[in-house]
């Protein structure tokens, strides 16, 4: 009788495995964008939130891990105010600034796609003129248990009611499946984003 021998198929030849690579190390580098971004304004102690995706994940994951939904992009609160400083920090720590298409960015490098970067959002402004509200101040944050520091969970509510996109909009439902928001959330906006919250409150899947 022969030796039996492991018959599951190494990584490298799996059909799929370097596009599953692929996305693994696209995940890791946004992760590592991230904290290397915060950690320099930090370090530089220049006010900042983290918001978007990754502060929406951040709090998810306090609650349920498995239900943490991965991001492409890096968005950060900043006071315009701080901007020169922080452009001075972040090219430091090799950012590079850019302004493009309206957005104030920080690349990974001059070659870098514009996808690939730091998006900033500024406190106390709106992103469109037409919006309800704007931005939340920097101190409207908490340190988080990654270690950076991330808008409070009605800060980013409010930013996420705000704009409303289809992006915001499933990052809304993700905060609702877990019980970060509530129906008496409702009573903390004014009546436009309360009508939002209460849409999705009432149907989540439309």
């Amino acid at each position: 009788m022969g030796v039996a021998t492991d018959t599951y198929p190494s990584p490298v030849a799996t059909p799929g495995w370097e596009a599953f690579d692929r996305s693994l190390r696209a995940v890791e580098k946004v992760r590592e964008r991230l904290l290397k971004s915060t950690t320099t304004l930090d370090n530089a102690q220049i006010p900042y939130a983290v918001a978007g995706g990754n502060a929406v994940a951040s709090w998810v994951g306090q609650v349920d891990e498995e239900a943490i939904r991965n991001t492409k992009d890096v968005d950060v609160l900043l006071r315009r105010g701080d901007l020169e400083q922080a452009k001075q920090a972040m090219a430091a720590a090799g950012f590079v600034y850019r302004h493009v298409a309206g957005m104030d960015l920080f690349l990974d490098n001059a070659g870098a796609n514009a996808r690939s970067a730091v998006h900033l959002v500024f406190a106390g402004e709106k992103v469109r003129p037409h919006e309800a509200m704007p931005n939340p101040d920097t101190s409207d944050s908490v340190r988080a248990p990654d270690g950076f520091q991330v808008l409070s969970l009605q800060a980013l509510v409010q930013i996420k009611l705000t704009a409303y996109r289809d992006k915001d909009r499933t990052h809304l439902r993700d905060m609702i499946d877990v019980g970060l928001i509530d129906q008496s959330w409702t009573a903390r906006f004014i009546p436009e984003l309360a009508a939002r919250l209460q849409a999705l409150l009432d149907d989540p899947d439309g």
